[in-house]
Parts: structure tokens; sequence; C-alpha cells
């Protein structure tokens, strides 16, 4: 089960990931209108491309953008959620020893200890972002089970992970939920809201972009972002 688990199950699920956000994303741009306002795209390209960076970077930053600046604990929360999400699965050692053995490469590793670190960081976020879902009124009416579902997929790797590797009375049966759970979260990836891993940017851009043109490259993040 296990061979399975890792080899063409674990495949299937990279094949999916990869091929169905490079859908999302052509879909993405594709739909978008480029005929709207064509002179003005087309003779304030500079001013576009300066927008859409400036959007992408102020909002990958902590408090770079105004939003972020409004609502100080919860952009803590948000950030620390997205930086175990992206660094723990990426730059684990377990991750990059299997890595070298399938595939014969693997990245630079971070420490154990930090990892368990960003891992427990993921897991108070997510309960953190569950509560405010519960307690804030203006959040709640907007809140369905699918909410709840898609951040219950992203974590779930992250509670197996860490339950397997310390070493509980059923390490197997941890370790193969921890797999399956991974792969499970990579499938649903282009298929769900977790897809704004990559269509946040395009969104982004377009809205810096748009932003630029027709603002003429308004500075200050603080009026503009």
């Amino acid at each position: 089960m296990y061979a399975i688990v890792t080899g063409p199950l674990a495949w299937l699920a990279f094949l999916i990931f990869f091929i169905g956000i490079a859908v999302r994303a052509v879909l993405y741009i594709r739909g978008l209108d480029w005929k709207l306002d064509r002179v003005t795209y087309s003779v304030n390209t500079l001013f576009g491309v300066k927008g859409a960076l400036r959007s992408i970077v102020f909002w990958i930053i902590p408090f770079g953008s105004r939003s972020w600046r409004a609502k100080p604990f919860f952009t803590i929360l948000v950030f620390l959620f997205h930086l175990g999400l992206l660094i723990t699965p990426v730059f684990l050692l377990g991750h990059n020893l299997l890595l070298k053995e399938r595939w014969g490469f693997n990245l630079w590793a971070i420490s154990e200890n930090t990892a368990d670190l960003l891992t427990i960081l993921v897991m108070i976020s997510a309960a953190f972002l569950a509560l405010r879902r519960i307690a804030l009124p203006e959040v709640r009416i907007l809140t369905t089970a699918y909410d709840y579902l898609l951040l219950l997929i992203a974590v779930a790797p992250f509670i197996t992970g860490f339950l397997a590797h310390r070493q509980t009375a059923d390490y197997q049966f941890w370790l193969m939920l921890h797999i399956i759970s991974g792969e499970v979260w990579l499938i649903a990836i282009p298929f769900t809201k977790l897809s704004h891993m990559v269509l946040f940017f395009l969104t982004r851009a377009q809205i810096g972009m748009d932003f630029g043109i027709k603002r003429g490259g308004m500075k200050g993040k603080g009026l503009a972002w």
C-alpha cells in the first residue's frame, strides 16, 4: 500500500496539480477582455507593468497594503499560515530525502525544529482563522461548510505529519494518512478556492495594471494599494 501511495498515486496527484493549475491560469488570462480600453493599454504599457508589480509586491509584504494595515492581527495570522503552507512541505528534510531517493534531486532543507515550529504556527493560525469565521458576524454570514472543508484540507497534512513525526502509537497509520491528505491537497488546489495560490498573482497583476494605467501610475502605496 505504501508503495502505491508514494508511487502511482503521488505521480497522479502531482500531474493533476501541475496540469490543473496551468489550465486555470490559461483560462483566467483568456477570459480577460483584452479589447477593453485597448488604446489606453497599448499607450501606457509601462505604467501597467509598474502597477502590476507594485500591486503584487505590496500584497505579499506584511502590512505593505492599506488593507493589511487595517487588520493587523488578521494579517499576522494569514502570513504565518501561508508561510508555513509554502515553506514546510517544500523544504522539509523528510520530503527532500524522498525526492533524492525517488527522483535523484533534492532542495535545501530546513531543520526539524524549524519545521515543527512552522507546523505548529500553521495549526494555530488555522484554528484562529476558523474561530474568526465563527466569531465575526460579517465573516460568518459569508461562510459555508465548503470554507471549513478547504481549511481542513489545507491543514490536514500538517496535523497528520506532526503526529507521525512525534512517533505516536500508530505511526504507520498517521504516516499513510499524512501522505494521502497531502495528495488530496494537491488534487484539490486546481478545482477549489485553493487555486488562489496562483490566481492571486494574476488577479493582483490585473488590478494593479488597471490601476497603474488609468491613474497614470499613482504613487504612494497608502493611496494606490
